[in-house]
């Protein structure tokens, strides 16, 4: 009789165990899609960054997540990894669809480091397939110093060196004749002021006596 109630007891204690394990379980906060990116190293890239990304192509749609309707240029990304207004320049390997993309969408199938891009035509965008390609962060969502230092600094040199005057010749020294005019044409220049310069002949050697 003891042996079966201490049995008993161990199977009842066993029982309390798994449920309140399985209670701990189940309140246990499930790991979102932020958390796994975490794990997996996805995080929120710096501007400038340049990333191997992942990249489809839609044609559908009337109006974008950020309330524009779609256009070309616009891509659809996680917002948790490039918020709504990113500016990406992306090289796809086909120079018809390489450029700079605009942020403007999200989408439930659009998780981690993959790209939507916008096709104005749906046959063109089944052919794009998914491909790799390698995108560079202009900016990080709307924020206009979250820009590449490097775009702006080509933006703003480019407009210092347009605005750029060069500046004004010095004028020569007092008292100097201006280039080109030997001693003969600034003794010509006294003489007719009145003035007879005491000056040395070239040919001579002697000193000119004055009259």
């Amino acid at each position: 009789m003891r042996v079966i109630s201490g049995s008993l007891r161990r199977k009842i204690l066993a029982l309390v165990i798994a449920i309140t394990g399985f209670v701990f379980l189940y309140e246990t906060r499930i790991i979102d899609s932020t958390a796994l990116q975490s794990l997996m190293g996805d995080r929120t890239p710096d501007a400038g960054s340049r990333l191997p990304f992942s990249a489809t192509a839609y044609c559908k749609g009337h109006t974008t997540a950020s309330g524009t309707p779609p256009r070309t240029g616009i891509a659809a990304a996680d917002a948790q990894l490039l918020p709504v207004g990113s500016v990406l320049n992306v090289g796809t390997g086909d120079p018809r669809y390489n450029g700079v993309y605009t942020v403007m969408d999200t989408g439930p199938k659009v998780q981690g480091r993959l790209l939507d891009l916008y096709m104005w035509n749906c046959h063109e965008a089944l052919k794009f397939g998914r491909r790799q390609v390698q995108v560079t962060v202009l900016r990080l969502g709307w924020d206009p110093k979250a820009s590449s230092p490097g775009l702006i600094d080509r933006l703003f040199r480019g407009r210092e060196v347009r605005r750029r005057i060069p500046d004004p010749e010095a004028p020569p020294p007092a008292g100097l004749p201006p280039a080109g005019e030997d001693l003969a044409g600034a003794a010509a220049s006294a003489a007719a002021d009145g003035h007879v310069p005491d000056v040395a002949s070239p040919a001579s050697g002697e000193a000119a006596i004055p009259r």
